[in-house]
């Protein structure tokens, strides 16, 4: 025991196999549940106070993610990234994503630009206020939203794979130091730009942006060693 802090589960409109996984995503972010070590079911359901089924079942959609892998008769184990493997993503998010987003420029309705808005100002709003898991789910829905204005859902999927893989662990430490902030207002930036019909200045300022996010990632990851 004593892997997690307190988490209160119970609510009536959510499945508790669902609120388990959030609340193991959020440990996840946080740092309380550390790259490269092995965690049981059953230990994790006595830190909540619940059966190992439900957390099980949970720690199963994480893998699914990518965020944990099972380990034979022992748990699971959090998935490390490393810097090669950081490098590698972030190379093919910027061979996918720049020159998507140079296109969508000149092919995207000005409304549907418009409606993803509220989306990067939930972003910063999330990063000021240090809602880690407010933060990456509304940063998810703006980059995967955005890239479906493509009309290429297998592009989106694939960068959906991509983002699930190279999760930053940690992300309170950033929180907490402000490091998020200049990155979330790169969206309404990058909205900006293009609802102005400038394709070189969207296009330079995703690339700059995933640059940004990257150098977050090799923040922490040197703070952590």
């Amino acid at each position: 025991m004593g892997h997690l802090k307190q988490r209160n589960l119970v609510t009536a409109t959510e499945r508790l196999r669902d609120q388990v996984a959030h609340a193991l995503r959020a440990a996840l972010i946080s740092g309380e549940l550390r790259p490269g070590q092995v965690y049981s079911a059953p230990v994790l359901a006595e830190d909540f106070g619940i059966s190992a089924t439900p957390v099980r079942e949970a720690m199963l959609d994480l893998a699914r993610e990518g965020l944990v892998e099972p380990v034979r008769n022992k748990g699971f184990r959090v998935t490390e990234v490393n810097e090669r493997d950081l490098d590698q993503y972030t190379e093919i998010r910027l061979l996918i994503e720049v020159p998507t987003v140079r296109r969508i420029v000149g092919t995207a309705p000005r409304e549907e630009l418009e409606a993803l808005r509220p989306v990067a100002e939930e972003i910063v709003r999330a990063a000021r206020d240090h809602d880690l898991i407010g933060y990456l789910e509304a940063d998810r829905r703006f980059h995967l939203t955005l890239l479906a204005l493509s009309g290429n859902e297998r592009l989106v999927e694939t960068v959906s794979d991509l983002r699930k893989r190279s999760r930053l662990y940690g992300l309170d430490a950033l929180a907490e130091r402000g490091e998020l902030i200049p990155s979330a207002e790169e969206h309404l930036e990058l909205l900006d730009l293009m609802l102005a019909g400038d394709a070189e200045g969207a296009e330079a300022c995703m690339a700059r942006h995933l640059g940004h996010v990257r150098s977050l990632w090799a923040t922490e990851e040197g703070a952590g060693r």
